[in-house]
C-alpha cells in the first residue's frame, strides 16, 4: 500500500510516496508556479503511483474547518495566483482518495514528532526560517488548530537596539517574518546571509529575534522540544547564540532541567533534515488512511 505525500511550499513543491511505516520510496520536487501549472505536475506525478491516501502540508494561510465552504483552500496568501485556490478539492477530484492536510510547518512538526527529533514526545514546536517564517505546533500528538491555525511567523517582537530596518512583511512590516526571514536579512544588509561572515552583526540581530519568539513560545505553550529548520538555520553558528539568548530571556523562571542543564538537546535542528515537511505530509496521509478504514 502506498501513501502520497505533498509538501506544498511557497517556493517549491515536493511530492513523494511512502508506506505506513514511514519509509519514503520515491520523491521529486519542482518550483512553485501558478496553481494550474503546479497542480498539473502534482497530478502527473501521482497518476501512476496508485496511492491509497494523500497528506498535504501547505503554505498558507489555509482553511482547515471541514464544515467551511472553503475547506481545503489556500486563502489570503500574498503568493500570486494562489489566493482562494481549492487545493484539496482539485486533488480529491483527480484521485478520489482520502486527503488530510495541514500547514507546512504543522506537518513538519508532526514528522519530527513521529520519526525525528521529537520522537516519543507528546508536543513540540517547529520553526522554519527561510524565505518566510512559519511556526508549527503539535499538542497531544495533533497539529494545533483554532479559528484557523497558528501564524507565529507574524507575531510582533521587541526590536533589537541596534536594528533600524523597517521590516518587509507586506501585512505587518516588522513582525518576526518581516525582521528575521532570509529576504529580511538581505534587505537589511544588501547581500544574502550566506555571504555574511560568522562574526557579522547580522547574526546577533537574527539570533535576538528568533530567541524572542522562542521565549514567548516556551512561556505560552511549554513545548517539550524546539526544532529550528529552514534555510537561515543552515547557519549552524546561530544555534548556540539562540540558546544563550533564550536562557538570558527566561532568567531561570522556567525551572526545567531541559532548559537549565540540557538546552543543547532542547533547541535543536530537525532530525529529518530538509525532508521534515515531506515526512510530515506522509504522516498526515497515514492519518487520512487510518481514519477511513476505522469509520
Amino acid at each position: 500500500m502506498r501513501i502520497g505525500a505533498i509538501e506544498a511550499g511557497g517556493t517549491k513543491f515536493v511530492c513523494g510516496v511512502g508506506d505506513v511505516q514511514g519509509h519514503i520510496e520515491d520523491w521529486c520536487s519542482f518550483p512553485t508556479e501558478y496553481p494550474e501549472a503546479t497542480l498539473t505536475k502534482v497530478i502527473d506525478y501521482f497518476n501512476d503511483k496508485k496511492v491509497s491516501a494523500l497528506g498535504i502540508g501547505s503554505f498558507g494561510p489555509i482553511d482547515l474547518q471541514v464544515d467551511s465552504p472553503t475547506y481545503g483552500y489556500i486563502t489570503t496568501t500574498p503568493k500570486p495566483g494562489w489566493e482562494n485556490c481549492n487545493v484539496v478539492g482539485i486533488l480529491q477530484s483527480s484521485f478520489n482518495v482520502p486527503v488530510r492536510w495541514d500547514t507546512d510547518v504543522n506537518a513538519a512538526a508532526l514528522g519530527e514528532l513521529t520519526w525525528g527529533a521529537a520522537q516519543g514526545l507528546n508536543n513540540c514546536v517547529y520553526y522554519t526560517i527561510g524565505t518566510g517564517v512559519g511556526i508549527g505546533l503539535i499538542a497531544g500528538g495533533k497539529g494545533m488548530h483554532g479559528l484557523l491555525h497558528p501564524e507565529g511567523g507574524h507575531i510582533r517582537t521587541r526590536r533589537h537596539p541596534q536594528d533600524t530596518y523597517a521590516g518587509l512583511c507586506t501585512y505587518h512590516g516588522d513582525c518576526l517574518e518581516g525582521l528575521a526571514s532570509g529576504p529580511a536579512i538581505q534587505g537589511r544588509w544588501q547581500e544574502p546571509g550566506s555571504s555574511l561572515p560568522v562574526g557579522h552583526l547580522a547574526w546577533e540581530i537574527e539570533s535576538f529575534y528568533i530567541a524572542e519568539s522562542i521565549t514567548t513560545t516556551i512561556l505560552l505553550t511549554s513545548p517539550q522540544k524546539v526544532i529550528l529548520g529552514g534555510g537561515v538555520m543552515q547557519q549552524t553558528h546561530l544555534f548556540p547564540m539562540i540558546r544563550e539568548q533564550v536562557l538570558q530571556n527566561l532568567n531561570g523562571y522556567v525551572n526545567a532541567s531541559e532548559l537549565l542543564h540540557n538546552i543543547d538537546q532542547y533547541i535543536v535542528p530537525p532530525g529529518l533534515g530538509q525532508q521534515a515537511g515531506l515526512y510530515g505530509a506522509l504522516a498526515l496521509g497515514i492519518e487520512a488512511y487510518k481514519r477511513t478504514i476505522n469509520e
